[in-house]
């Protein structure tokens, strides 16, 4: 049974007996906290952004997701869009308020903006480095690019 399902039978079930529906969160603020920790150090590098990386639902996300695919690097990420409660736990997480929002090893690296100035000044591939992830643009021992 899909959770829509759920849902709108726990309404019709609120509608007959008279109790009230309150609005539920993902979690609280401290397990959302926890959840999130989780996420961000699930993986090397984590997004959380609106859409997924097949289908950015904005620029910003899609301008983060051509940079790290410039870079090939492979990433766990999140559509905040399918849950309020993690766009905004994240934004609380990281005390950052826009979307999309980069982690790398754990620790919160900016956003679009952020990520766009450390891909030009190459702060980006030393940042990769350091976590054991070679960026696709630098070049191998011989001179020849990697690719």
């Amino acid at each position: 049974m899909s959770l829509l399902v759920r849902r709108l039978g726990t309404e019709i079930l609120a509608a007959r007996t008279g109790f009230k529906l309150l609005p539920r969160s993902f979690c609280s603020a401290a397990l959302e906290s926890k959840e999130i920790d989780k996420l961000v150090r699930n993986n090397k590098v984590v997004v959380f952004m609106k859409g997924n990386p097949e289908e950015p639902r904005c620029g910003f996300s899609n301008a983060v997701v051509q940079i790290l695919r410039m870079h090939a690097v492979r990433y766990d990420s999140h559509d905040v869009l399918q849950n309020e409660a993690l766009r905004q736990g994240v934004k609380d997480y990281s005390n950052w308020p826009t979307i999309p929002q980069v982690f790398i090893n754990g620790e919160f690296v900016g956003g679009c903006d952020i990520m766009l100035q450390m891909h030009q000044n190459g702060e980006l591939i030393d940042e990769l480095k350091k976590v054991g992830i070679k960026s696709a643009l630098v070049e191998d021992d011989d001179g020849s690019d990697k690719k």
